[in-house]
């Protein structure tokens, strides 16, 4: 066998983490269900779902790994081509489809592949977003390709429940399908992978459904029977969660209660008295942050800085002072932003040091090509909080007391009215907030959860500090 294996780094860019076995097996079991099925993987990687059947095809880019797929699994057909290419020109169509179809984040799914992979898409009825990862198109694609009647198996990311990319996903396969299962798994199937992992099963191609099949369970079981599952109206979903599935996750009565608590002149969403978005993007943060030292060493006048907090491992507490950024002055840290206008007049210092060797390499980099002049940096503003993104215990919201701006690795929140700050600061230590974070983000495993701006947006407050009756963290 080949003695090719991905490096960790390799792995995460090609979205290559290879299914356990015992995983494909009983993917393949659910799908297959007479010995002359035809069955198709649109990204085999080595071959372990293809080498559980005989009468299978597998397409897969990565022609070291289309080699290794033909070693383990020599009865079954291997194409080393662009899936998204390959299935727009194949004739044949198969019974069933299983697999793993890489999770390549939007930023690096891009190019030829890309384009071809979303117009591929639209001529089957489906409009992904610019946000949309590669896992999703390889679905639609390769669901187009079933006879009547076909199913589908395949490990996907817990994103499907949450990701605005993943409804018209959903909705395209209760289109489809007479039988849409999915079952979240609360521990991790690749735990060198940050994200959790879910199974996606589908069957009836042809047919058409109005729910979805809900399963949680603890891990994964080798027998893929239901347990209990609760049944998801997709109409309900679209219209109350934003058609997030999650949070079918908690009970029925809990998820009534909250939305009762959404309706009650009690209660408010963040967006109601702010708004959240991402800070500002350098493109070079080691050279756009400067200390004290920088500052003083190329003469930089203070009309061209702005104070800044880069992070929110540098946030204490839930105030923000003048006094805690005089600290990190004193300890020399990165905290001025070099802001220049677009229009502003140069002095010759920092033209100096936007002429070293780190501000030639500086304007190399994709952000700075791309912005005229390179230098200025764009949405530079002073929230009234700070709100992190990504958080072990639970968010950190810190006022802004200080007047410094952030860079993208905070949210920045302003308000729509100044008077509204203390209603926020209050409404945010309620039980409530508590809750409505892990409704409203989502995990990354790890005990992790994130909060994009939009789902920010929406988690819930109240400043009388209670929960809605019933509903316990």
């Amino acid at each position: 066998m080949s003695a090719h294996v991905l490096t960790t780094v390799e792995a995460k860019r090609k979205g290559a983490y290879y299914t356990p076995e015992r995983v494909a097996d009983a993917l393949v079991r659910y799908a297959v269900r007479a010995p002359t099925d035809r069955l198709l993987d649109p990204a085999c990687g080595d071959g372990r779902f293809i080498s559980f059947h005989a009468n299978s095809v597998g397409v897969e880019r990565d022609c070291a790994a289309a080699t290794m797929a033909r070693e383990r699994a020599p009865r079954a057909e291997v194409h080393c081509r662009d899936f998204f290419d390959w299935a727009e020109n194949t004739g044949e169509r198969f019974d069933c489809a299983v697999g793993n179809p890489p999770f390549i984040r939007y930023q690096l799914f891009s190019g030829e592949t890309r384009k071809r992979a979303l117009q591929l898409c639209l001529k089957l009825g489906v409009s992904f977003s610019g946000l949309t990862t590669s896992w999703a198109p390889f679905l639609v694609a390769a669901t187009s390709l079933l006879r009547l009647g076909g199913r589908i198996a395949f490990v996907v990311p817990a994103s499907i429940g949450h990701a605005p990319f993943a409804v018209p996903l959903i909705d395209y396969l209760v289109g489809r399908f007479n039988e849409v299962r999915i079952v979240a798994i609360r521990r991790k199937l690749f735990p060198q992978l940050s994200e959790d992992c879910w199974l996606l099963f589908a069957e009836g191609f042809g047919g058409a459904t109005n729910h979805i099949q809900l399963d949680a369970v603890e891990e994964f079981e080798d027998t893929l029977e239901p347990c209990n599952p609760k049944l998801v109206l997709v109409k309900e979903c679209v219209s109350e969660w934003n058609g997030r599935i999650r949070p079918y996750l908690l009970t029925d009565t809990q998820r009534s209660l909250y939305l009762e608590a959404t309706r009650s002149e009690r209660y408010f969403r963040l967006a109601d008295v702010a708004s959240v978005g991402i800070g500002y993007i350098t493109g070079d943060n080691d050279y756009f942050h400067l200390r004290p030292s920088d500052i003083e060493r190329w003469r930089i006048p203070l009309r061209y800085l702005h104070p800044t907090v880069r992070n929110s491992r540098a946030l204490r507490g839930n105030v923000l002072t003048t006094d805690a950024f005089d600290e990190w002055c004193l300890f020399d840290q990165p905290v001025f932003l070099l802001n220049i206008a677009k229009d502003a007049d140069l002095t010759p210092q920092v033209q100096n040091y936007l002429d070293s060797s780190r501000g030639f390499a500086a304007r190399e980099t994709y952000k700075c090509r791309n912005r005229k002049p390179w230098y200025s940096v764009p949405d530079v503003r002073v929230p009234a909080f700070f709100l992190s993104y990504m958080s072990g215990a639970e968010p950190q919201l810190v006022r802004n007391q200080a007047a410094v701006s952030c860079t993208n690795t905070l949210h920045a929140v302003h308000m729509h009215r100044e008077e509204d700050a203390e209603t926020l600061n209050n409404g945010w230590q309620s039980l409530c907030r508590k809750l409505s974070c892990e409704i409203e983000g989502h995990p990354l495993g790890g005990g992790l959860l994130k909060l994009e701006p939009t789902e920010a947006s929406r988690i819930l407050l109240t400043t009388s500090d209670d929960l809605p009756s019933g509903v316990k963290l």
